[in-house]
């Protein structure tokens, strides 16, 4: 089990989704899809649906809590995040969805590296944890 630091409780199961690369929401990705559509960013194409997604870093504009917003309306939003470093502004989009009566996801500021890309990690209260197989 990694510790991290809860910003938002919650609990998910998910394929692991590292960005090689910040990335701003608001630009960045598809609110319609949950896919990376950045041109230039080296995960362009993936989606971050169902995923835990890891944010080492996070650039852009304060609109990315609106497009967290819209992909937790409409089920495209990644399953936890993880984050090296406190974005509030990804947070503020969490709690307005809880204030606004749609589903949420916990928010954890943790060190990932160790876990591979794509590797089914588990969030939840007590930080990050690989389940047995």
């Amino acid at each position: 089990m990694r510790s991290g630091r809860v910003l938002i409780a919650g609990e998910a199961e998910g394929p692991l989704l590292r960005l090689a690369a910040p990335l701003s929401l608001w630009g960045g990705v598809d609110p319609a899809s949950g896919v990376i559509t950045q041109p230039r960013h080296p995960d362009h194409g993936r989606s971050i649906a169902g995923a835990v997604l890891a944010m080492p870093r996070t650039i852009g504009s304060s609109s990315s809590s609106a497009v967290l917003l819209e992909l937790l309306y409409n089920g495209h939003a990644p399953c936890a995040l993880l984050l090296g470093e406190v974005d509030a502004i990804l947070c503020l989009g969490v709690i307005v969805a809880r204030e606004m009566g749609y589903r949420t996801i916990p928010v954890l500021q943790c060190d990932v590296a160790a876990i591979a890309d794509g590797e089914v990690v588990r969030v939840g209260e007590g930080g990050i944890s690989v389940p047995a197989r």
